[in-house]
């Protein structure tokens, strides 16, 4: 079973996270417009000298095969902003007047906590999650638009037949089954029948199909999902989070929290959804969907990213195609591989890797210095739409120079992957990639590159909207959805340096949702979708009554790393206070190169402690020096480079300074509380 845990961390691990925890393993143009003045650049983003792109030519990029095609050319792409419920200002008790509603169809806030999701299957249809508010009070019909709520989009400019551009799926629904509706919806995501959509941790079910007249809220019901962890099959069951379905429609992908040596783990599983109409045992005891024959996405018994070398205990050896599913983020469109944040394939850079449920085969799906994590992939598996802080800069201070080996990674995870945020802001734009990934100097083409790129215009590329998880492709592949959401107080304003600035969007919300249409496409037909047997071979059969493993990271001792063409690197390990994980990792590179082209000398030494299992606190020190076709440093301060963050509220708070030096262009580090 799930450990049992008291305190900050049982409170914890029952939280909605709105941010994926990367590092606990431990984890058509191409345009930007950023901001006219410097300062306010750097704040930012994170600032470079020059304007230069940078390539991954002659970095090690892993699984790259000979016969890759050349990138393909940039496509037209136009976007439109979809149809939303009308604002009310006044949130209190009858707030949303017939004014500002004459249909009494309900009104949402100015931040609606909108997410949106996947596309019906007629493809003119998104699912949404957003909180009405300013109801009047019960008994009048209006009473039911009321809290978080889950509607139905319509994308071609069409209305219902009572002229609204959505419908309200959850809105007066029985009392029993609101009884049942655990908040957040989020994540919502359609089955292929039209009638059910999941959200949150449970399945929404309609007699008819959700589009039609016939799908009213007596038809709707509510059914929990229940992932059993006790050997008598008692209790509630263990916690999941960031759920996605299989294509198949008959399993489902999760992730779940635990706590090892003093720090936030998580682990991934894929169950079969069935129905149990009539439950003898766990709670709740209510029509609910349980999760059977289930597997962890991990084996102990598999090869590790990091790990000592068997036949000599002296050296360590990466292993780039070891499967290190860090949090769980989707399905193939064909349902042959599960993507996920993986273990980095270079030092602290962030990146989605896929696995095929059959062979374990691992592929790379960004390479980017960038982060990202939210992702899905086009039905035909051709494609990949990502959300990625790509072209902001804010991860180059950390992450530019590559093709460093991920060791001080065994430590650092964690900080790496929240220094991406500033608290609720996120730096995402969607990107379009091909499935052969990021190569040379391809890094895919921005969706929402048109426009003015001024900040605060509400142009379609404005920086300060900022994209959120997850895009969805449509199922023909020609569009994509996504929404964004306004940077708005304390991300910045108050005592942050930058600037707000007020939304240009209806009634002033500061979350919009919007379309990609790729123009030149023509549909696909629909795919043939791989079915998914109970057994996954190189996962573990989960049982109930089981603790969550733990994962087999070297955490002391002194070894060697040899490049793959050249030199080596003396690294040496020390554990935590705790003892079951790492907490120093000092390494001393010697004419390192794994490519035969790029050359690594210098030192870098990471140190992690966390006085809590959310807080991360960094001590980091590096001297590295790269020669090569791109020469480049990477450098602290000479008192080191101290961060402080919490991987709940990514508030980026450090002493001293980090920064890399490619070719002379210099990425800096964000402002604190930036």
């Amino acid at each position: 079973m799930v450990p049992s845990l008291t305190g900050a961390a049982e409170k914890f691990l029952k939280m909605r996270l709105t941010s994926a925890l990367t590092g606990i393993l431990c984890a058509a143009s191409v345009a930007f417009a950023a901001p006219a003045d410097e300062h306010e650049d750097q704040a930012r983003f994170g600032r470079h000298t020059d304007s230069n792109d940078f390539s991954t030519q002659n970095s090690k990029i892993a699984n790259r095969e000979a016969d890759v095609p050349p990138p393909p050319a940039p496509e037209p792409i136009t976007i439109t902003e979809l149809p939303l419920p009308p604002v009310t200002a006044d949130e209190g008790v009858g707030g949303c007047t017939l004014e500002i509603n004459p249909r009494g169809t309900g009104c949402i806030g100015r931040s609606p906590a909108l997410q949106n999701g996947d596309f019906l299957p007629d493809d003119l249809h998104v699912v949404a999650t957003v909180n009405f508010t300013g109801a009047p009070a019960s008994p009048d019909p209006a009473s039911v638009y009321n809290g978080p709520q889950l509607i139905i989009v319509k994308i071609d400019n069409s209305t219902f037949p009572n002229g609204d551009a959505w419908k309200c799926i959850t809105c007066g629904v029985s009392a029993e089954d609101q009884a049942v509706l655990v908040a957040p919806l989020d994540y919502p995501q359609i089955f292929k029948d039209g009638k059910r959509l999941l959200a949150g941790p449970q399945i929404i079910e309609c007699s008819a199909e959700l589009v039609s007249e016939a799908c009213t809220p007596d038809q709707v019901h509510v059914y929990p999902i229940r992932w059993n962890t006790a050997v008598n099959g008692s209790g509630i069951g263990g916690t999941i989070r960031e759920l996605r379905i299989h294509p198949g429609n008959e399993h489902l992908g999760f992730n779940s929290f635990t706590v090892t040596s003093g720090k936030v783990s998580q682990f991934a599983y894929i169950g079969r959804l069935a129905f149990n109409k009539a439950p003898t045992t766990g709670e709740p005891l209510v029509p609910r969907y349980d999760l059977a024959n289930v597997n962890l996405l991990f084996s102990t018994n598999d090869k590790q990213p990091v790990e000592i070398d068997p036949e000599d205990s002296s050296l360590l050896r990466i292993n780039y195609d070891a499967i290190t599913v860090g949090e769980l983020r989707g399905f193939s469109g064909t349902g042959k591989e599960v993507t996920y944040i993986g273990y980095p394939a270079e030092s602290s850079n962030i990146d989605v890797f896929a696995a095929d449920l059959i062979t374990g085969k691992v592929r790379r799906l960004t390479a980017h210095p960038e982060y990202t994590d939210p992702v899905d992939v086009s039905p035909d598996d051709q494609w990949t739409v990502a959300m990625d802080t790509r072209d902001s800069g804010r991860q180059m201070f950390m992450a530019g120079l590559r093709g460093i080996p991920p060791l001080t990674d065994l430590v650092s995870a964690s900080a790496a992957s929240s220094t991406r945020n500033n608290q609720g802001r996120r730096f995402f734009q969607p990107w379009l990639i091909d499935g052969h990934g990021d190569r040379g100097s391809y890094f895919g083409q921005q969706l929402n590159a048109e426009g003015s790129g001024i900040p605060g215009s509400g142009a379609i590329n404005d920086p300060e909207w900022n994209g959120r998880a997850d895009p969805k492709w449509s199922n023909d592949g020609t569009r994509i959805v996504y929404y964004q959401a306004l940077t708005v107080f304390p991300e910045c304003g108050g005592e942050n340096p930058l600037p707000c600035y007020p939304s240009t969007a209806p009634g002033g919300r500061t979350e919009r949702m919007m379309l990609a249409h790729l123009t030149s496409r023509q549909p696909l037909a629909p795919p043939s979708v791989e079915s998914l047997g109970d057994t996954i071979p190189w996962a573990t059969p989960y049982v109930p009554g089981t603790h969550a493993p733990e994962r087999p990271f070297p955490t002391n001792g002194n070894f060697t790393l040899k490049g793959k063409v050249s030199g080596w690197a003396n690294v040496t390990i020390t554990p935590n206070s705790g003892g079951g994980l790492p907490g120093t990792v000092a390494v001393e590179y010697h004419n390192y190169s794994d490519d035969g082209a790029n050359v690594l000398v210098g030192s870098e030494k990471v140190t992690s402690v966390n006085p809590s299992p959310t807080v991360e606190e960094i001590d980091w020190y590096s001297d590295l020096v790269q020669t090569g076709p791109s020469n480049g440093t990477k450098k602290t301060s000479s008192g080191g480079f101290r961060l402080t963050i919490d991987i709940l509220t990514n508030i980026f708070q450090a002493n001293g300074t980090l920064t890399t030096t490619i070719d002379g262009k210099e990425w800096l580090q964000p402002a604190n509380r930036t």
